[in-house]
């Protein structure tokens, strides 16, 4: 097990009828931005009991909608101009992950331009070329259980106009609290309940399919997040209004990624790399991304996950028929079978293609090309190129 230091400040407000716990969550100065999506939070009523919530005692609010399932840079730095236009000082994101998302870098963004960070634009934070060094508090009521935002430091913000999806974290965009509320949850159309359920698993096996480093309690804690999700994924499909299906896919969803299945592991997030260069290029969500690309990466790195995959074919999928190589290919072959059984392809040509965008057989190449710019390897052995890329690409067309 490698060494680790772990503290994971945000507290939690779970179950039914916690989003009347809103305003005493809150400090007394509060001066909020209330962020959320599309609207739909107006269809399912999570936004009168935001309101509700808010009105005693009653801070001041401004609000902004519009953040996209994968939030933009263009539409934060709106949220920007609103939060100095008002002297706002606390972000209350209502929504699913991407609204979060999105709240978290608006956080440090406005924080960054209060305290004189030196960055050309607040695209630096992402990038990394200008420290995050602090961030407006962002609390969360949670309506799509998918990312795990709710409880840990990281983000992801799209910038269509260079055509770029990026991931970045830091220790100041722990949320200080996160409200989730099952029932929130019974709205959801059965597209995205199965992207979340997918987004869960792969966040779990990028910690837990990488390299045997002696973690048994993280292994087995991994193990039981997917199967769960395993077991309970198709009845939240099929029951979508099941408290006791609901509560089980939010809770494992926040602890697929609140770090605690990864402390002492060796981690990958090679599939999400890529994922995300599939979502930029040809719009496809994110879940459905991670479903196309972790097949064909399991199998092209079979040798270097041996042990783990192993692990897997025989403690989640309870196989134990046939040598090494036939168990971890039932094992690939069984879980692309659950992502179809949820109604999300796992090939690439399954997926409607814009007409803007580059054909199919061109892809696994231009985005080889892509991380050839950027240099470096990723995976857990950072063996993964653009040569590998693309061959992993390719087996998914």
């Amino acid at each position: 097990m490698k060494n680790f230091s772990y503290q994971n400040p945000t507290q939690i407000e779970f179950g039914r009828g916690t989003i009347q716990s809103l305003s005493g969550l809150l400090p007394e100065d509060a001066r909020v931005l209330l962020l959320y999506g599309g609207g739909s939070i107006k269809k399912n009523g999570v936004y009168d009991q935001v309101k509700t919530a808010l009105a005693i005692p009653a801070p001041i609010v401004t609000e902004m909608s519009g953040i996209e399932p994968n939030p933009e840079y263009e539409t934060c730095l709106k949220a920007l101009d609103l939060i100095e236009e008002h002297n706002l000082n606390f972000i209350l994101s209502v929504g699913g992950g991407s609204v979060l998302d999105a709240a978290k870098f608006i956080a440090a963004a406005a924080w960054a331009r209060g305290n004189g960070t030196a960055m050309t634009e607040p695209w630096d934070l992402i990038t990394g070329q200008a420290p995050i060094e602090g961030a407006l508090p962002v609390g969360a009521v949670l309506t799509l259980p998918a990312t795990g935002s709710e409880m840990n430091t990281n983000s992801v913000i799209s910038r269509r106009e260079i055509g770029q999806k990026i991931g970045f974290g830091s220790t100041h965009l722990y949320p200080r609290f996160s409200i989730l509320d099952p029932e929130t949850t019974f709205s959801l159309p059965l597209r995205q309940t199965a992207n979340g359920i997918v987004d869960t698993f792969v966040h779990t096996t990028e910690q837990y399919l990488t390299q045997d480093v002696n973690t048994p309690i993280q292994d087995r804690w991994a193990e039981g997040i997917l199967t769960t999700l395993i077991e309970v994924g198709p009845r939240c499909l099929k029951q979508p209004h099941a408290y006791q299906y609901r509560e089980t896919l939010m809770w494992a969803s926040t602890m697929a990624l609140n770090g605690i299945i990864g402390v002492g592991t060796v981690q990958d997030w090679a599939t999400h790399a890529i994922g995300h260069e599939l979502t930029a290029m040809y719009g496809i969500d994110h879940g459905r991304t991670l479903a196309i690309v972790l097949p064909g990466l399991l199998s092209h790195e079979k040798q270097a996950k041996k042990d783990k995959l192993l692990m897997f074919a025989r403690r989640v999928w309870g196989l134990s028929q046939g040598d090494e190589t036939v168990l971890m290919d039932e094992a690939i072959g069984r879980m692309v079978l659950f992502f179809e059984n949820l109604g999300v392809h796992t090939r690439l040509q399954e997926y409607h293609i814009p007409p803007s965008a580059p054909p199919l057989d061109e892809c696994p190449g231009i985005i080889a090309e892509i991380f050839r710019k950027r240099g470096g390897k990723i995976g857990e052995n950072q063996a993964i190129g653009p040569k590998e890329i693309e061959e992993i690409l390719l087996s998914r067309l």
